[in-house]
């Protein structure tokens, strides 16, 4: 006699079944170029997280605020050549980049600055250096 409920249509455990559904789900996440964060917050900043993620701004405002703290060297050439020695990060939080521009003035042409890295320098100089490059 047949048991009641829903025909058993894969052979395969449902828990084998919730795996492999996973990993096909992060293979699709993957393909899409999104990456999964884990981040530790205390209680009440990862609720407040979790609630302006669901808000439609929130990756705007999310990419506004990584472009002010952290500076993507590659975009750079003047930055990126300061990096000749040593390693070379991928990226650089602002204020560090800002004390290479700083410690290191005397090796960058003002002149062959793009106009994306001399509003980069400016920016930097008006959050970290208070408005004053120190060269």
């Amino acid at each position: 006699m047949a048991r009641p409920g829903r025909p058993r249509t894969n052979p395969l455990p449902r828990a084998e079944q919730l795996r492999l559904a996973k990993r096909g789900q992060r293979l699709r996440e993957r393909e899409r170029g999104l990456e999964t964060v884990e981040l530790r917050l205390p209680a009440e900043p990862a609720r407040r997280l979790r609630a302006a993620a669901q808000l439609p701004e929130f990756r705007t405002r999310l990419e506004e605020f990584l472009e002010g703290e952290i500076v993507r060297v590659a975009n750079y050439p003047a930055l990126r050549s300061l990096l000749w020695s040593g390693r070379r990060p991928e990226l650089l939080p602002a204020g560090e980049a800002f004390r290479l521009y700083e410690r290191h003035w005397r090796f960058i042409d003002e002149g062959r600055l793009d106009g994306r890295e001399a509003a980069l320098i400016e920016r930097l100089k008006q959050r970290h250096g208070k408005g004053l490059l120190n060269a």
